[in-house]
């Protein structure tokens, strides 16, 4: 007479069967995580270039605006003072620019910690 196969038995049939199903519920899980995260990912980075790059148009009109002012100078003084006051214009961006990239990089942290924390399975069931 054939043994009937033992579910709690790691090598029967059925008991892979359940495993096989349980590890593509986690691998579905996992990849649904991922994929979200992603797309997270991707929107924080698309509204963070965006913000870089209207920066740096900034930045070339000042340079562009320096070189006018530049050359409507009258005198070595009006040039000295144009001059001063586009790189106290710059100093002011250089550190706005540093506080701004570490809001991104937390920003980007914040959005993968949740993204982690929300909706990665744990592991198990």
């Amino acid at each position: 007479m054939a043994a009937k196969p033992d579910q709690s038995d790691p090598f029967s049939s059925t008991a892979a069967k359940q495993a096989s199903a349980e590890v593509s519920r986690m691998g579905e899980a996992q990849a649904g995580a991922m994929l979200a995260m992603q797309q997270e990912l991707l929107g924080a980075y698309d509204q963070i270039s965006r913000a870089w790059l209207e920066r740096v148009k900034t930045e070339a009109e000042l340079w562009s605006e320096l070189a006018t002012k530049m050359s409507r100078a009258g005198s070595v003084p009006d040039a000295l003072g144009a001059y001063r006051d586009c790189v106290t214009q710059r100093m002011q961006m250089a550190a706005d620019d540093g506080r701004r990239l570490l809001a991104d990089t937390q920003k980007m942290m914040d959005t993968i910690t949740r993204a982690m924390s929300n909706g990665w399975p744990k592991g198990g069931k």
